[in-house]
């Protein structure tokens, strides 16, 4: 028999679940110091989290989604970025959208039903939160396109979850990437479920990351709850897209410890047992053992910067419920140049029932 191709997906694991390192460390992270930066990020993260549901369980918040277990992946991919890149999140990227420079405040501002919060801080070249299943990742493959014709030492960054990989945006984003070598890296957060759809339902593929065979690109899955192996991976696939090697996809292999949204119960069709498994792969757990093994880290530490997070966390909260609310007409004033009569005629009558004309 003749064979016409053969391919392999590499894995990234660093630090097991206990935080103990697996072999050799990448050259980056022989100073573990490097991390404990990224750390504090991370506990951050999972302080707005926690405070964010409890605002939405109160009724200051929508509907809100918690990123709950993804903290090393999210920290890793904003911290291997450069300003100048381009990211195209999808809607719980909040620990990557945090180390380019986005608000905590403009996150519950979205999520509070005011688009104000889409104007976030940051590079204004990123682009907005994406609600639609994976349409972002052709917005990135259109930023990088435009970094390669410019001859730009840039690269388009954009995250989907592992439903989203099932997408045609997905699918057509990859092969452009490949079919043009563009600066491209595909992230796919793996986390088991697409809202109440197992992984095991979603496709027929061994991996996620092989996805990215058919379209010509460099592959890889990462442990997703070890920073160190997301930010190897990370750097790998960065060198490659400045160097004009092409794109890449990532599977990051990880777990949604809370429900798809605030507007889920996933105790409908998750089974107990799966997520108490899961927490033993806590990536908090894993980066805070391995720190306090280097004597980087310990109780008096953790304490006084999680006291320090709930103190920034508290401050963002005030100034989100703080922000004046918009004139009903907004909703109409932001969409058209030259808005149609009949919207018109409805944002007369919006301000009328408000009683103010």
């Amino acid at each position: 028999m003749t064979i016409a191709a053969k391919f392999e997906i590499e894995y990234l694991q660093y630090l097991d679940p206990q935080g103990k390192p697996i072999g050799k460390l990448p050259p980056a992270f022989k100073d573990p110091q490097a991390l404990l930066p990224l750390f504090k990020q991370m506990l951050f993260v999972r302080t707005f989290d926690d405070k964010a549901i409890r605002l939405q369980r109160t009724g200051k918040l929508g509907t809100y989604a918690a990123c709950l277990g993804h903290e090393a992946t999210h920290v890793g991919i904003g911290a291997s970025m450069q300003e100048a890149d381009v990211f195209a999140p999808s809607y719980r990227e909040y620990g990557a959208q945090f180390m380019r420079g986005v608000q905590a405040r403009e996150i519950l501002l979205y999520w509070g039903g005011d688009e104000r919060g889409n104007d976030f801080a940051g590079p204004r070249h990123d682009y907005a939160w994406s609600v639609p299943i994976s349409t972002q990742c052709l917005h990135a493959a259109g930023a990088a396109l435009a970094f390669k014709l410019r001859g730009q030492k840039q690269l388009a960054v954009a995250c989907c979850g592992d439903g989203g990989s099932s997408k045609t945006d997905f699918y057509a984003a990859l092969n452009s990437a490949g079919a043009y070598q563009l600066p491209l890296i595909l992230c796919v957060i793996n986390n088991g479920w697409a809202i109440s759809v197992p992984r095991s339902a979603q496709t027929g593929a061994q991996t996620l990351a092989q996805k990215g065979l058919a379209g010509g690109l460099h592959c890889l899955q990462v442990d997703g709850n070890d920073l160190i192996a997301v930010l190897e991976g990370m750097r790998r696939c960065a060198e490659r897209a400045r160097n004009g090697e092409g794109g890449s996809v990532i599977e990051f292999m990880t777990y949604r410890l809370h429900d798809h949204t605030t507007a889920d119960d996933a105790r409908r069709y998750r089974d107990d047992a799966e997520v108490k498994d899961a927490w033993t792969r806590d990536p908090m757990v894993r980066l805070r053992n391995y720190l306090t093994a280097q004597k980087l880290w310990g109780e008096d530490e953790e304490k006084t910067w999680a006291e320090e997070c709930a103190r920034k966390v508290d401050v963002e909260i005030n100034a989100y419920l703080e922000t004046p609310v918009q004139p009903v007409e907004a909703m109409f004033d932001y969409l058209y140049a030259d808005p149609p009569a009949d919207l018109l005629e409805q944002r007369e009558a919006a301000i009328r029932r408000e009683g103010r004309a």
